[in-house]
């Protein structure tokens, strides 16, 4: 789920850390984040997630990935091809069959067809094979420090402390470059408010798929995902894709991959 904007109460905290002097460079971070310190404990961070914080580093390879996001520009069909959508659709297809009591129940409780969550698992993660390499909480932190749009990130690193405050992730949980985290690649604030615990285990899990295919039907079906509508583009559910990521070939391959798994 990539760079979406918070549109929800969070907002405050990116107000109020707004503030706070940012830096393009790793002069300065180490104070920014003493700063940074004092506004988590105003909006209750606790122990865990302040020393998480505290030993958060400044991620040059987070930086170096935001200043060079190429594939987004790309052609729908050179970015279906560099994603690897036939494979995606093969595996999908197979995934689905494999357990269709699992899909057909998100489907009955949340609306979103098996087709949608199993591409965007493929398309995030290559279904949970990889989840990332780049520690959560230093990479939201860093983006957050950075001055290019801090204000964006703000309210995700929060999230971020809360995440740890709960026991959800810790201080070394590694996920994706712009700190998205677990088999759906959720950001912080979106985990934080649309994440279920679908096994029943009093955790939400982003790394447990079960967990993060409910958290990822829960979020479309929020953001205002129509049962039994259609989602290709100009179809009623395709304008609930794009919340889920704002690049349009990233929307438009989800649409067609999930197609062609529900067909």
């Amino acid at each position: 789920m990539k760079l979406l904007a918070l549109t929800f109460s969070f907002i405050l905290f990116a107000n109020a850390a707004f503030s706070i002097q940012c830096g393009n460079t790793v002069s300065g971070f180490n104070q920014w984040k003493g700063a940074f310190a004092k506004i988590a404990k105003k909006e209750g961070i606790k122990a865990p997630g302040l020393s998480a914080l505290s030993q958060a580093n400044y991620a040059t390879d987070t930086i170096s990935a935001d200043r060079n996001q190429k594939t987004f520009r790309y052609s729908l069909s050179k970015f279906m091809q560099t994603r690897g959508a036939e494979t995606i659709v093969a595996r999908g297809r197979k995934r689905k069959a494999a357990s269709p009591n699992f899909y057909a129940t998100l489907e009955k409780k949340y609306g979103v067809p098996a087709g949608v969550l199993i591409a965007i698992h493929g398309m995030e993660t290559a279904f949970g094979s990889f989840m990332g390499d780049s520690p959560i909480v230093s990479a939201i932190i860093t983006l957050t420090y950075d001055c290019r749009r801090s204000a964006f990130f703000q309210p995700h690193a929060l999230s971020a402390l809360k995440l740890v405050d709960q026991g959800s992730i810790t201080a070394t949980t590694r996920g994706a470059k712009h700190g998205e985290l677990g088999h759906t690649q959720f950001l912080p604030g979106n985990a934080l408010i649309y994440g279920v615990d679908a096994t029943g285990d009093g955790q939400i899990d982003f790394y447990n798929q079960i967990d993060a295919l409910a958290s990822t039907a829960n979020y479309l079906r929020k953001k205002g995902w129509k049962r039994g509508k259609g989602y290709q583009e100009g179809q009623p559910n395709f304008s609930v894709i794009k919340k889920w990521n704002a690049a349009t070939v990233y929307q438009q391959a989800i649409a067609i991959i999930g197609e062609k798994i529900d067909s």
